[in-house]
């Protein structure tokens, strides 16, 4: 018997707000900077849906400790910059969450990325009041994705069942981590991520987030 579903889980980095194309150009930028010449697709394969201090460890067995911390401190305000600069939602989202509201379905948002750096992408992008004290972190958990520990807590933290969860996710280790965690997901290829490092077992994949209202109301028969 299949599960209805009680909870939809958000990434946050790609889902809601449109940042993993500044981060790819980000990593692309500091690869050259720091001698470790990366194209996009190596970026994306890399570094993207993962937590920061995975990133850091993989830059740090690339260079050492030092260098990883600085690569990290450049990232963040690269990053930052680039958000002041012009950060919008997923082309989309909020129509998207407008519509979901009619379907009373709890939401939260679970991310790779620190609190403090999703209270400025929400909130440059006016989404953050829409989840607000339902947004968690990779850094509260021992291991980020796509390890399920995150969807883990997510779903424990809010009080709903595994089985009974349906994950929004739109890079590789994301939709790992949602498998890994017993939970179903539908994976976003309008992104950076292609479609087929989103397919596999128990996971839908679309590429417009206007469609997303009918596909989560798809699960509640």
């Amino acid at each position: 018997m299949i599960e209805p579903i009680e909870l939809v889980i958000f990434d946050c980095d790609g889902v809601l707000v449109d940042s993993e194309v500044i981060a790819v150009r980000v990593l692309v930028q500091l690869g050259e900077e720091f001698g470790w010449p990366l194209t996009e697709a190596e970026a994306i394969e890399r570094f993207v849906g993962r937590s920061e201090a995975a990133n850091h460890a993989m830059v740090a067995e690339r260079f050492d400790e030092e260098t990883a911390t600085l690569f990290d401190k450049r990232f963040r305000a690269l990053h930052a910059e680039a958000v002041d600069a012009g950060l919008t939602p997923v082309d989309g989202l909020p129509e998207a969450l407008d519509a979901l509201e009619t379907l009373a379905l709890p939401t939260c948002v679970a991310s790779s990325g620190t609190h403090e750096k999703m209270r400025h992408t929400l909130g440059r992008t006016g989404l953050y009041g829409r989840f607000e004290g339902r947004i968690f972190s990779a850094t509260e958990v021992g291991r980020g994705k796509p390890a399920p520990d995150l969807f883990l807590h997510a779903a424990r933290r809010m009080g709903v069942d595994p089985a009974r969860c349906l994950v929004v996710e739109d890079s590789g280790p994301g939709v790992q981590a949602a498998r890994a965690a017993g939970m179903r997901a539908l994976g976003y290829a309008g992104g950076v991520t292609a479609a087929e490092r989103l397919a596999g077992p128990g996971t839908v994949v679309f590429d417009d987030m206007r469609e997303l209202p009918g596909l989560i109301a798809a699960y509640q028969g």
